[in-house]
């Protein structure tokens, strides 16, 4: 997979990613992925979560995961994330961290979806993109599907 299009970081496995055994406890892979996606959004979209969560979120609502390869302490993640589909409030987006050699640890996909929230915080309700978020999220968009990754 063409990965050039991807919003790309790096991370370096520290101690409190890993377990007795020194590799990456799978809880706190999905803990990079959300600081992943986080990082996404302030740096690629120019829309960071402390401005977002004033008045709304960007909460998961499906995630599917594979792990592939354990990443052990010290190593260095470079860690993926494209845009699969775009809907009018939801946005599919496709994930992948590999190690330094290229090997693939983790993939999947997860599913956002854009929401406004009350200002006494009781409602929450799907709200549209803004344009301007949508033109630049399309930038990422790469349409290979979640089985052809490798």
């Amino acid at each position: 997979m063409n990965l050039v299009k991807a919003f790309k970081k790096e991370e370096k496995i520290r101690f409190q990613h890993v377990d007795y055994a020194g590799i990456v406890f799978y809880p706190r892979f999905l803990e990079m992925l959300n600081a992943l996606v986080e990082d996404w959004f302030e740096e690629a979209l120019q829309r960071p979560f402390s401005q977002m969560h004033k008045t709304g979120g960007i909460p998961t609502v499906d995630l599917k995961v594979q792990f592939r390869k354990a990443a052990r302490l010290g190593e260095t993640l470079s860690k993926y994330l494209w845009v699969k589909s775009l809907g009018g409030s939801s946005v599919q987006l496709g994930f992948r961290f590999d190690d330094e050699t290229g090997n693939i640890c983790l993939e999947g996909e997860v599913v956002l979806v854009n929401v406004v929230i009350s200002e006494n915080r009781n409602d929450i309700k799907s709200s549209a993109f803004l344009p301007e978020i949508r033109d630049k999220m399309e930038q990422f968009i790469i349409l290979d599907s979640f089985s052809e990754i490798s």
